[in-house]
């Protein structure tokens, strides 16, 4: 009867291992399309056979059954780092790439829009001017060509200005979420190693946890690292941003517009003061964009962009004044200039045209006359060297080169991403075909256990009820 009643329990513990089995699946079905689910197995081993002193001589025994263990979560640690790894590196380089796109569009070359056709128009101006010297169309052609030379060079550093500020701004933005993740992680943490402390399951609560990992490295690149205890620290540059239960906090400091010339720089508030060292991420990204510029061309994209404007605008003001100085107006002056800086403000920003009608133009030579040669001399300063149009031509091609390979560093790093989640989704998500099988196989385990628990019922039916009857009147 032990041995019979045994065989309840045996069947009994398949039902339920079944049981167990087909609700993890469904679990898993129900979560197919949530995004950063990882899927989900029952772990089960077999219940071996105990000796007994009823049974004790029997040559062989049943084992007693299934046992449940848990229920596991099917993620790879590997997999889960070679995505944060590849995360990092796309949010840098889509950071780059974005900056120096929309810098590039802003240039507007080539085309009629572009500064290039604008400096050519002007030195076209003085060419007809220097056929026609004593045309006031002419003149008005050489002020209206200068004046929109200028307004083209504020225009442009303007909007470097703007883009750095709003680069900025997004940073700004961005370690706020830095900081709010990881104060995310470190209460999952606690949450976390309770749960595993007191037998129960966190896979969840893991999931949860990963998927704010993988946000830290995003934005700003960094590593993890498991505990004994199911926490994990998170590491920038060595540094712990979160160290099980205490997260601490990042600041964006330093320079607050292009105009100051200093770094943005990226700090602890708490702690070991000193600055964040990035290995990646979009803040790391944004702040490479933000640096400022140096003299070798090899800083900030952005502070570069606004050096190279006001460069463009300096060269110009001092290659067309020392032409223009040695010409007499018609009023008699000479040396007088025809573009001015305006000081305290950037070059391309404060340049202006100086002669506000025909009259302030040395077109004339010392003794009054009429003289071609200053005008013919000022449509020349566009080629050679040293001329502005020069110094433009090598800055937009500098810009667009460097556009086209963040481009390509933003593809490359982007198909590294993709491909580092497809195999972590292969390893980790939900195939519902795979599911369904699983769920066939659970069900007829089911039945099966089901047909045993009825046999054995029918067996103690006819043991307790119907042995001995027979011949019974």
């Amino acid at each position: 009867m032990a041995s019979t009643f045994g065989s309840l329990a045996t069947a009994y513990s398949g039902l339920a291992a079944a049981r167990a089995g087909i609700d993890v699946i469904g679990q898993n079905i129900a979560n197919a399309g949530t995004a950063g689910y990882t899927r989900q197995r029952v772990t089960q081993n077999s219940i071996p056979a105990t000796q007994t002193g009823f049974m004790r001589g029997t040559a062989a025994l049943a084992g007693q059954g299934v046992s449940v263990d848990g229920i596991a979560r099917l993620a790879s640690l590997t997999l889960d780092v070679g995505v944060r790894v590849a995360a990092g590196s796309s949010a840098y380089a889509d950071a780059r790439a974005t900056a120096l796109s929309a810098l590039e569009t802003g240039l507007h070359e080539p085309g009629k829009d572009g500064l290039s056709a604008k400096l050519d128009a002007f030195w076209s101006s003085w060419s007809e001017l220097a056929s026609h010297p004593d045309d006031p169309g002419a003149a008005s052609a050489v002020l209206g060509a200068a004046g929109t030379v200028a307004s083209a060079l504020a225009a442009g550093s303007k909007a470097v200005d703007a883009q750095w500020s709003s680069v900025r701004g997004t940073a700004a933005g961005q370690v706020t979420q830095l900081n709010d993740a990881a104060k995310q992680v470190a209460d999952l943490n606690g949450r976390i190693r309770t749960a595993l402390a007191s037998g129960g399951n966190a896979n969840e609560l893991l999931d949860q946890r990963d998927q704010l990992t993988e946000q830290i490295a995003t934005l700003a690149g960094g590593t993890t690292r498991s505990n004994a205890d199911g926490t994990v620290d998170v590491l920038l540059g060595g540094n712990p941003l979160v160290q099980g239960t205490d997260a601490r906090a990042v600041a964006l400091g330093g320079g607050e517009r292009l105009a100051d010339g200093a770094a943005v720089t990226l700090t602890w508030t708490s702690g070991t003061a000193g600055a964040v060292s990035l290995s990646g991420g979009s803040i790391g990204g944004a702040l490479a964009v933000l640096a400022p510029a140096n003299a070798n061309g090899t800083g900030g994209a952005l502070a570069q962009a606004a050096a190279s404007y006001d460069a463009v605008a300096t060269q110009l003001a001092t290659t067309v004044n020392a032409v223009h100085a040695t010409g007499t107006t018609p009023a008699g002056t000479t040396g007088t200039a025809f573009f001015a800086l305006a000081a305290g403000v950037p070059a391309a920003q404060g340049l202006s045209v100086v002669p506000t009608d025909g009259s302030g133009l040395a077109t004339r030579n010392a003794a009054g006359q009429l003289d071609d040669s200053f005008a013919d001399a000022l449509s020349r300063l566009g080629t050679g060297p040293g001329a502005a149009d020069t110094t433009w031509a090598t800055f937009v091609a500098g810009v667009g080169t460097a556009s086209r390979s963040a481009a390509t560093e933003s593809t490359l790093t982007g198909l590294a991403l993709t491909n580092a989640r497809t195999q972590q989704q292969s390893s980790a998500g939900v195939d519902l075909d795979e599911e369904n099988v699983n769920l066939l196989s659970y069900q007829h385990a089911y039945q099966g256990a089901a047909r045993v628990l009825t046999a054995v019922d029918e067996m103690l039916d006819t043991i307790i009820n119907r042995v001995g009857l027979v011949g019974r009147g």
